[in-house]
């Protein structure tokens, strides 16, 4: 879900990962991919498909850049080069991680860690590009289907995490326990 874009100064004095957490977001990257592709059963060339990339904020244009979530996917329309047929363009989608929200939560919460909560929210943002890809959900979606669709995936996450065994992790659950509530239409997260 995004919110309001932030302003150059404001963008200026966010908190940004440090050279060892980006280190270790890399690892939680190749771990959720590896994992959301093996819950979807996608082989290599399959998940290559789907056109992503996974920013930080570091890499953020200013409208990337927002207060709140901890993440969005901000889908962009590519197209191969040496071509001019709109037919053959495809949906891109960036996630911008916002670090300042990630780390504003670690400080709040001393019981969450940096791995497993990347690993959740990149995992989380995986599963909705996975699900965009395959028309599982539409992206320009209402904002109680967004609600429904943020429920399925909070789901999904867990279902797909809960067998890992990651220090931690258990933590991380409790924490987006809000989320794990009975769906039955549109009901938003207490």
């Amino acid at each position: 879900m995004q919110s309001k874009p932030l302003i150059i100064n404001e963008i200026n004095e966010l908190k940004r990962f440090s050279t060892t957490q980006i280190r270790v977001l890399n690892n939680s990257v190749a771990m959720a991919e590896e994992l959301t592709s093996n819950f979807y059963k996608m082989s290599a060339s399959q998940w290559l498909r789907p056109k992503y990339d996974i920013r930080t904020l570091d890499q953020l244009r200013a409208e990337e850049i927002v207060h709140g979530p901890f993440a969005q996917i901000i889908r962009y329309k590519g197209q191969r080069k040496n071509t001019s047929l709109g037919s053959l363009t495809y949906d891109f989608y960036k996630i911008c991680l916002q670090d300042h929200s990630i780390l504003a939560a670690l400080k709040q919460s001393s019981e969450l860690k940096f791995f497993p909560f990347t690993l959740y929210i990149v995992t989380h943002e995986l599963i909705h590009i996975v699900r965009f890809s395959k028309f599982l959900q539409n992206f320009e979606a209402s904002p109680e289907e967004k609600i429904e669709e943020e429920i399925r995936v909070h789901k999904e996450t867990h279902e797909i995490l809960r067998g890992v065994r990651v220090q931690g992790l258990s933590d991380i659950f409790s924490f987006y326990n809000k989320w794990n509530i009975p769906f039955d239409g549109i009901r938003s997260p207490r």
